[in-house]
């Protein structure tokens, strides 16, 4: 059978995510607007550091709970990733959707608001219910997959 359109990007977020050197969950995102795939992106450290592989985790050292501190990793999440691709290369991600293999967290999703995203398809969910409520609040549509 052949895929969704929603599938068949959800598909290649899961592939962009087997880049990610997070030692904890590893998470994709691409962004698309008709039909297209404006950026990719996916989550670990800025270009050029050492990967967490092969340095360790500062949030396992820490003892940092799931879902909280985020600003305590060396890595950049997938959203955030794919956004910053999108602005280096001059894309507007305007009215666009990202898929994501992961429910974004607070952080990307007021990014996503504030870069015009106006749909976010995700696959697996993420504890975050003040992310929930900013989507929500902006009118993003989101669409779970199974």
């Amino acid at each position: 059978m052949r895929p969704s359109w929603d599938e068949y990007f959800i598909s290649i977020a899961n592939c962009v995510r087997e880049r990610s050197t997070c030692l904890r969950r590893r998470v994709g995102a691409i962004v698309v607007k008709d039909k297209r795939i404006l950026a990719t992106g996916y989550n670990g450290p800025p270009s050029g550091f050492k990967h967490c592989s092969e340095v360790g985790c500062i949030r396992v050292e820490e003892g940092v709970p799931r879902g909280e501190r985020h600003e305590l990793c060396r890595g950049i999440h997938a959203e955030q990733n794919a956004i910053v691709q999108a602005a280096a290369f001059g894309v507007s991600i305007k009215d666009s959707t990202v898929y994501c293999t992961h429910f974004p967290c607070a952080l990307c999703a007021k990014m996503m608001i504030n870069a015009g995203v106006r749909r976010i398809v995700v696959a697996q969910d993420y504890p975050d219910d003040l992310s929930k409520r900013l989507l929500e609040e902006a009118g993003i549509e989101v669409t779970h997959l199974p």
